[in-house]
């Protein structure tokens, strides 16, 4: 259970719960029910323990080699029981997923059931073996910012809320160009690790240094993006700023020494827990404006 429990990333379920939880709070003016308590249940535990067991399974062999693994940044099972360890956490995946996904599919339309199959689909192909979308770059940054805005996404089409409106589409726009440079600026600290194991990453193609540098120049796009926000939702537009600052502290870094870009990945990840909280806070108020 702990191995299980660790393969969930505790630290980081609230990255794709709040997501759903607050697009679906909004988009109904603030209705609670049962799919919102399923649907947040869901995206809180087992759908962390499917996005990171499955790459903690098949990335063992590369996490070995990556000194940062073994912690808040993904478990490493040990490798005496390592066999046993994945199989039982490929079975939790399974145990915890299905029912919630059988449920949440009957619940909306069709559209909501294709959107939640997608993103679920897109959780899986980053990591498994054949389609192993993480080794495929620039798709691999798309598709790992999926996993965050995907809950929002769905949450959105379940209630059948206009993703064309001005309060809408810069928000879906803006997280997702957020999730990619989180996601390139994370590659460039397994750059050495990545390409002794053979895999492919955004930041193993164009180098450490061009990555952290474009990573910074997509988070000022997210926040361009969401400049387009009316007021006071415009002032999501200051939130991705921080990010672009962390990561240009490190605009000096080479592939040699890509491994002290760590140092702004654990800053990246606390930095999440304060934007979480003013969104919270930017959510509130344009509650209370309306």
């Amino acid at each position: 259970m702990r191995a299980v429990l660790a393969a969930s990333r505790p630290f980081s379920w609230i990255n794709t719960a709040y997501p759903f939880a607050a697009g679906y709070l909004v988009a109904t003016g603030g209705r609670v029910d049962i799919a919102l308590v399923v649907g947040t249940l869901y995206f809180l535990v087992p759908y962390n323990l499917l996005m990171y067991g499955v790459n903690d399974v098949f990335d063992y062999e590369s996490d070995l080699r990556n000194p940062r693994k073994g912690g808040i940044e993904g478990a490493l099972a040990d490798p005496a029981t390592a066999r046993t360890t994945h199989r039982r956490i490929l079975w939790a995946c399974a145990v915890t997923n299905v029912p919630f996904l059988v449920w949440l599919l009957a619940l909306g339309d069709a559209w909501a059931a294709v959107t939640l199959l997608v993103v679920v689909l897109l959780v899986v192909a980053y990591s498994a073996p054949v389609l192993r979308f993480k080794e495929r770059p620039f798709l691999d940054s798309f598709t790992s910012a999926m996993h965050f805005a995907g809950p929002l996404l769905y949450a959105l089409v379940l209630v059948g809320a206009d993703l064309a409106a001005r309060t809408v589409w810069p928000v879906l726009v803006g997280f997702v160009l957020w999730g990619m440079a989180s996601h390139a600026f994370g590659a460039v600290q397994d750059v050495r690790a990545d390409r002794a194991a053979g895999i492919g990453s955004v930041a193993t193609v164009i180098g450490a240094r061009a990555t952290v540098v474009a990573a910074a120049a997509t988070y000022v796009a997210a926040a361009a993006v969401l400049a387009v926000l009316p007021w006071p939702g415009v002032l999501a537009a200051l939130l991705p700023l921080p990010y672009a600052v962390n990561v240009l502290r490190f605009r000096t870094v080479t592939d040699a020494d890509c491994e002290r870009a760590n140092a702004g990945w654990r800053t990246f990840l606390w930095l999440n827990l304060v934007t979480g909280f003013l969104v919270t806070m930017l959510l509130l108020a344009d509650a209370l404006a309306a």
